[in-house]
């Protein structure tokens, strides 16, 4: 077994909000085997991109797929473990002229987290190319489903309603030429530059999902919480669904209260109730565990 055992992590540094305390074990695999032969009851995570881990840390176990990171190509059918990272695959793909996952190129998340997510952005969505999802569930093990099983939907599947974790996705691309896939992600990057933070601003991505048949960063913008802080944390001046640690100082109290904050704004201005596109794990304190219920309060 491949495995490397971490006793009092402090993952901190790994989040995309360089937020977060120690967790008390924390396991990196290699390959799905690995997670097999694992005994304890665990969380898994992979580039920790769309999560906000408690600033008092976690009293459980994870498992981190981060080195998880084999990509196999044959024709247009490509195999990918769920620790890579969205630019990479994108990129590789793009040397094989592969088209269907351009809109990666912008992500910082991995194909995991991804995948659970139903990641989407510039008309792509990483569910239109899928074949076959392979998962771990406490409950099922190791096992695999199609595409039809999964249960796609904007910003949803079947692995958060059944707390399913991807560790590996089979996909079919379309071939097209070299030129139209690098011209796709260049637009891409573009408006990810000009309408996302950079990646030197600790975020995690869209904080709300939208609406049906609405905009949340249009619904926030107007309610007026560009610029509003709490703590080290700050609403990011260039669009209002995202939130920024610019000294990396903010605690994740401090993130949830700001959150609540913007989702009490738009309620109060449209009547419209935001739930959070961003996850949570982790010990909570009682002002915590306020907050939580707050944000997914219908």
């Amino acid at each position: 077994m491949d495995v490397e055992l971490h006793k009092n992590f402090d993952i901190k540094n790994l989040t995309a909000f360089k937020v977060g305390g120690e967790i008390s074990n924390a396991y990196f695999i290699h390959d799905v085997k690995d997670l097999e032969l694992l005994k304890d009851n665990f969380k898994i995570l992979g580039n920790i991109s769309n999560t906000l881990v408690s600033s008092d840390g976690y009293d459980g176990t994870v498992v981190l797929t981060s080195k998880m990171d084999k990509i196999v190509i044959d024709g247009n059918i490509v195999k990918v473990q769920s620790g890579v990272k969205g630019p990479k695959l994108a990129q590789m793909v793009a040397e094989h002229n592969l088209s269907g996952l351009e809109f990666m190129i912008g992500f910082p998340g991995s194909v995991g987290g991804e995948v659970f997510m139903n990641a989407s952005a510039h008309g792509q969505a990483i569910s239109d190319c899928i074949k076959s999802v392979t998962m771990y569930s406490p409950e099922k093990g190791v096992f695999t489903l199609s595409k039809d099983k999964m249960g796609f939907d904007y910003r949803t599947s079947n692995c958060q309603k059944n707390d399913w974790v991807v560790l590996e996705v089979e996909f079919e691309l379309i071939p097209k030429t070299h030129d139209e896939i690098e011209l796709k992600m260049k637009e891409n990057l573009e408006f990810r530059k000009s309408h996302q933070p950079s990646l030197a601003l600790p975020n995690c991505g869209s904080v709300f999902k939208n609406p049906e048949g609405n905009s949340a960063g249009r619904l926030l913008d107007e309610a007026g919480v560009k610029g509003l802080k709490v703590g080290g944390a700050e609403v990011w001046e260039g669009h209002a669904n995202f939130i920024v640690n610019k000294n990396k100082s903010a605690t994740s109290e401090d993130i949830l209260k700001l959150m609540c904050l913007m989702k009490n704004k738009v309620k109060e201005k449209f009547g419209i109730n935001l739930y959070p596109e961003i996850l949570y794990l982790g010990n909570r304190n009682k002002n915590e565990e306020d907050l939580c219920k707050i944000l997914n309060q219908k």
